[in-house]
Parts: C-alpha cells; structure tokens; sequence
C-alpha cells in the first residue's frame, strides 16, 4: 500500500479520542484519549487489567468502542473487524503468534493474500516479494524455512514481514520482547529503528521499563483503564513511570540481604526428560539447592524448562536419573508425596496447574491441603475454617478485591499469581519450585511477589527459580543456572556476571567457549 497524501501530511498517525469500553462488571476503559505521531515509536504501558491489550484491540478491529472515535492519519474510522484495520494500515504482532507450525516462512506471510498465476498459487513471485521486504528492512530469516523448525526470534520477524506485506504504515507490537534473548531484543530493536526510517509508525506494548527507556521518544501510561501520564521518554526515568502505572513508589529493585545458605535440601543427577513427541527435551541436567538460597534457571522458553519443571514436581515421568529431596530418592514420586514432604511448586502455567477458574477463592487456596486437618474433619470440609483461612491469607498477601466468594478466572493476572503464591508459601515448605513468577504481572504485583520469594529464602527455604526474565534472575538468585537445548551451558554467580555473557549462554554458547576456556 503506497502512502497516501494524506498519511504523508497528517500530524497524527493515530488519534483515539474519548474512548470508552465497558465489560460486564468491568470499566475496561474510561474515555481514554491517546495521539500517536507520524513516524514515532510509542510505548503504552500499565499494569495488568489497565486497559492497554482492550484499547490496543479496538485499534486492531477485535472490539468496538462503546463511545469514542478512531482517527487513522486523520480519518474517522470504524472497524467492523481486523480486516478494515489492516486496509486502514495498521497491523498487529501479537504477543501469541498467529503462524502455521507446518507452513514455511513465505507461506506464512502471504496466508490469505496469496499471489497467483492463472489458477495456481505464484510461489515464485511469493518468495521474491518476502526475500525483498526481509532485506529492505533488516529482517533476515529463511524464508524456505518451516516455522516449526525456527526460533523464537524469527519466528516474529516473520510476523512482522507479514504486516509489511500487507502494507502496514503503523504496527502494533504487543509485549513483542517477552520471549526473547538479550542479544535478539537489540536485534528487534535495530529493525523496528529502521521501520521508523521508512516512515512507520510503532506502538509497542512492554512490562519492561528498561527496554522501554531505551527505545520509545513518547510513553502513554495508563492505570485503572484511564491515561495517567504522558512522558518524554528523554525527560522521565524508570521511577516516574512505575509510579504513574501503580500510584505509588515502586522498588524496582531489592536490596538482597546476605544469606549463608545451610545443607542441601534438592538435588538432581543427570537427569533425561522427554516430551509428548517422546523426544528427548531434558539431557544429563545435575543440580543441588540448599536451604537458604535462590538457584536460578535463565533459558529462552522451549528449552525444556517445562518439561525439566514437570519432572521435579512429579507431573512428568523420568527417564534416566535421579531426583533426591531431603536425602531420599523421589524420582517419579506422586506430586502428594513430595508435598507432604514439603515441597511446594509456583506453576508456569497457573491455569493448567494452579488455579481452577470456576472456583471461588477459598476452593482455590484449598488445593493440594484439602483432604488435611484443620480443611478436613473425616470425610467432610469445614468451610468455616476454609473461609476465616482465605480472608486471612488475602490480606497477608494484599489480593484484591478481598471478596472470598470471588472466581478464580475473574481476579486480574496480578492478583491470581498472589493467591497462588499465598497458598504455596504458606504451606510452610522445605523446598519450593518457582516458575515464571511474574509472568505478564505489572511492577507493583512484580515487587511483592519477589519480596516474597527473598523472604522465604531468609527463612532457609531452597528454591529454584526458572523465568526468561533475566532481571529477575540476577535480581533474585544466588547462583545462576542457563538451560539450551535441554542442557546446562554454564553455572555463574550474578555479582560475577553480566546479561550479555548469559545471553550468550541462552543462544547455545558454552561459558567455557565464552571466556576462552579461562574458567
């Protein structure tokens, strides 16, 4: 699509002007104004349930605003659907793609816009148009290659060729570094400059203050479904944001106090995992945690983390090696077993494994101690004990709202991890398995949850902690653990360390090779 007169003049590439979105029970936003200018990159941010994923879909055509209007370069517009935004120019990078596995990377792009000849599909003409719009703007993938068969990484530059390709003049990317190594978030950040360059415009969603700070020139913050602050990314600091986000001062960053940790309380010895596909995801992993200490695990997801989480917790069968809590040999052990032996595990997943949505609240702290005293008189649960147990645990851990009847699936993301975490920590466990924390939370609901895991390892709790996110990691652990491949690439301390070098060991690099061998 060839910019229009128009396009070229117009101040703003998008103005969205009074808009209002209401779900049942939910003010989802609140007579938001945002302007976007032509040819700048603009960061949205907010913590969860502030509204930004509702406006940013209503952008895309997913909703339509109760009350409000649309401009496009400035153009009313209204958008039955997705497809009226793309016509408009914008296009969308989600932050779960919308690629097919089997399909290779052209395919991908022009899915449902294919070039023909005659009758017949032009895959010829399809490769060329998507090799030219890869090198034109730095988005250097196989285009022969099958998504299946690619990394993260490129797997979004193939979205993002896909926008392009339907002539995309404003993208919207949607926590697009979530998923990403550190070296591949710079090489995101070089394409979408050279987007820029080309005259688009960016929207670009992020938890990441820092990341934001780096490649934004305008931040629109947003709180309880209404814009609280509009900041000059030159002018502001990591600090003012995260207060316009949660309406108070944020520590985004714990002081970790010294910690002697004691004897060891998990270990694991070359330990082999498969997955569904029976192929081989975990391979020859060994580690120990003592009490008293953060073990940290960095990888980029689908490295076999989660299938090296299953194992340990007892949701996954072993194939080779050994898995020893408190002196005994629990490889394959029932996952009540290891609990009532004082293991706890903070799922990745929390709606898979940890939360049942229909639930209310006091039947979601219950799970995994609901057959005990004081939950259990005999066969029947005393629901007085359960209850007066759920307002006490919401307070402790600030859940909100502080209702005990409320469903699972109706708290924000937030708000589900901190019951999680509630009813996990006070199970009063030995050892516990923390994955993904703060997966999608906000800097307030971030916070708390890591106060909360440095509390317990001052109470000589060992834990393992496995997240991408890898401020977390130096933020939290003592020691440092990076998986690739279903492998150990390296074990560093953070104080002795840098992002790049365990970067480098998420990408497959060995530490050994890294510092050339001067271990």
């Amino acid at each position: 699509m060839n910019e229009t007169a128009s396009q070229v003049r117009h101040e703003y590439a998008v103005e969205m002007l009074e808009i209002t979105k209401k779900f049942p029970g939910v003010l989802a936003n609140d007579r938001v104004t945002i302007r976007i200018k032509n040819g700048e990159i603009h960061a949205i941010v907010g913590e969860n349930g502030a509204g930004k994923s509702t406006l940013m879909n209503q952008l895309y055509g997913l909703y339509h605003p109760d009350s409000g209007e649309i401009k496009i370069f400035g153009e009313k517009k209204t958008f039955v659907g997705p497809r009226d935004a793309i016509k408009a120019g914008i296009g969308m990078v989600h932050q779960h793609f919308m690629l097919v596995n089997t399909l290779t990377a052209t395919e991908n792009v022009v899915l449902g816009n294919e070039p023909v000849k005659g009758l017949n599909f032009d895959l010829k003409h399809s490769r060329q148009v998507v090799k030219e719009l890869s090198e034109r703007y730095g988005l250097y993938i196989d285009i022969d290659a099958k998504i299946e068969d690619m990394p993260v990484g490129m797997q979004q530059r193939v979205e993002i060729i896909k926008t392009l390709y339907r002539g995309a003049q404003i993208i919207i990317l949607d926590e697009p570094t979530a998923v990403l190594t550190p070296q591949e978030v710079e090489e995101l950040f070089v394409i979408m400059r050279n987007l820029q360059k080309d005259g688009k415009t960016i929207l670009f969603i992020s938890h990441k203050l820092n990341e934001v700070m780096e490649i934004s020139e305008k931040i629109t913050v947003m709180r309880g479904g209404k814009v609280t602050a509009e900041l000059i990314t030159k002018d502001t600091n990591e600090r003012e944001i995260a207060r316009a986000m949660v309406g108070r001062d944020v520590v985004l960053k714990l002081d970790k106090a010294p910690h002697k940790p004691k004897d060891v309380v998990f270990e694991v010895k070359d330990l082999q995992v498969r997955d569904n596909r029976r192929l081989e995801v975990v391979n020859g992993v060994s580690l120990t945690v003592r009490r008293g200490e953060v073990v940290g695990i960095a990888g980029v997801a689908g490295n076999g983390q989660t299938e090296f989480i299953e194992a340990i917790t007892g949701l996954r069968k072993v194939e080779r090696g050994h898995i020893i809590f408190q002196g005994k040999d629990v490889t394959s052990a029932h996952p009540r077993l290891l609990r009532e032996m004082g293991m706890t595990h903070i799922a990745e997943d929390r709606f898979k494994y940890a939360l049942i949505k229909p639930f209310p609240a006091y039947y979601n702290v219950l799970l995994g101690r609901h057959y005990k005293p004081p939950f259990a008189k005999g066969a029947f649960l005393d629901h007085k004990e359960i209850k007066r147990y759920t307002a006490e645990l919401m307070e402790e851990f600030d859940v909100r709202p502080r209702i005990i009847e409320h469903l699972g699936g109706n708290f924000s993301g937030g708000n589900q991890q901190k019951l999680v975490v509630g009813r996990e920590i006070k199970a009063n466990p030995k050892f516990m398995v923390v994955a993904q924390p703060t997966r999608g939370l906000d800097v307030g609901a971030i916070e708390f949850i890591h106060r909360q895991v440095l509390r317990m390892r001052e109470q000589d709790v060992g834990i393992l902690l496995i997240s991408m996110e890898l401020e977390e990691i130096f933020s939290l652990s003592d020691r440092i653990l990076v998986m690739y491949e279903g492998k150990i690439m390296g074990e560093v301390r953070p104080e002795e360390t840098t992002i790049e070098e365990v970067g480098l060991m998420m990408a497959g690099k060995k530490l050994e090779e890294i510092r050339g061998g001067k271990l």
